[in-house]
């Protein structure tokens, strides 16, 4: 078991950048909890965003924001060592506090928009900017990096499908602990920890046991001003990843 003081490690994505492969990744560790987009519920109940299965997530899950960062920054569950917590970008809303940020290594994992859009337009048939979590991903990351005066640790999905040893290592260097070779394989199937939206949404890692690249199949074209203001985005992450 590793020897450092609890972590509590927030990666910050957008919806299809593998963030549930990286969860699996994670949760495979032996000294690590993990929890699947814990502001999700708050995020349905305040927008109203249509997104599958909606008011099962509201139902199901803890809709009151203040609560949900209670149990992100208070004790580490189960007495572990890592709190790792899958996050997605777009579920901080406006009138959210967020000075709880700083109690917790953030961190960002994003995907080409070339990849991504077409995936997620097989769930949201016009997603708007704001439902990529870019730009969100990207005031936080500035964010960040202005108040500790440090680059939080960016990664792409691109390169831990590439080279999930490598990149998966330098995540751990970077959230300052050792890397395992756990982390590199998992069993099948759905998880305790996986929010009531898997079975909407999971299809593909549920059946997963690695990182593996995804087959190409044809998809929606997605806008061409999105795609621009996307890559716009992605590219100023992309410039300083791991």
């Amino acid at each position: 078991m590793a020897r450092y003081a609890p972590l509590r490690l927030a990666i910050w994505s957008g919806p299809r950048n593998i963030s549930t492969a990286m969860m699996r990744s994670w949760g495979n560790r032996p000294d690590t909890v993990v929890c699947d987009e814990p502001l999700y519920a708050h995020y349905l109940l305040t927008t109203g965003t249509d997104h599958p299965g909606a008011d099962e997530v509201i139902r199901c899950h803890e809709t009151d924001w203040r609560k949900v960062v209670a149990w992100l920054t208070g004790p580490v569950p189960e007495g572990k060592a890592i709190f790792y917590q899958k996050q997605m970008a777009h579920h901080l809303l406006p009138g959210m506090e967020d000075d709880w940020l700083a109690e917790l290594s953030n961190g960002f994992l994003i995907r080409d928009p070339r990849e991504m859009l077409p995936s997620l337009m097989r769930f949201l048939s016009r997603p708007t900017l704001a439902d990529t979590g870019l730009p969100q991903q990207v005031a936080l990351f500035d964010r960040m990096r202005r108040q500790t005066g440090r680059t939080p640790p960016v990664v792409d999905a691109a390169d831990v499908v590439r080279d999930p040893h490598g990149t998966l290592r330098r995540l751990c260097e970077a959230a300052g602990v050792e890397f395992m070779e756990e982390m590199l394989s998992w069993p099948p199937g759905p998880r305790a920890t996986d929010g009531v939206w898997a079975k909407h949404w999971y299809a593909s890692v549920e059946r997963s046991t690695s990182f593996e690249p995804q087959p190409k199949t044809p998809g929606p074209e997605p806008d061409g001003a999105l795609l621009r203001d996307c890559l716009s985005l992605y590219n100023h992450l992309h410039a300083v990843r791991l």
